[in-house]
């Protein structure tokens, strides 16, 4: 048994598997959007809200 507590790992981790290292990160909020996007967005908003709201006040009765 060694004593090193570092393993090689040689050029293929997998900090580098399926993009380009040298590439500007680039986040959602940054990359563009339809409108298409939004209404989908609100209309998801607008059932989350329902059933998060809905469900509760049905269950008790109002």
């Amino acid at each position: 048994m060694t004593t090193e507590t570092e393993e090689e790992t040689g050029d293929d981790t997998a900090a580098d598997v399926g993009h380009d290292l040298d590439a500007p990160r680039v986040t959602a909020p940054m990359s563009e959007y339809s409108f298409r996007s939004v209404v989908i967005g609100f209309f998801v908003l607008v059932v989350g809200v329902a059933v998060t709201f809905g469900v509760p006040l049905l269950a008790v009765g109002l």
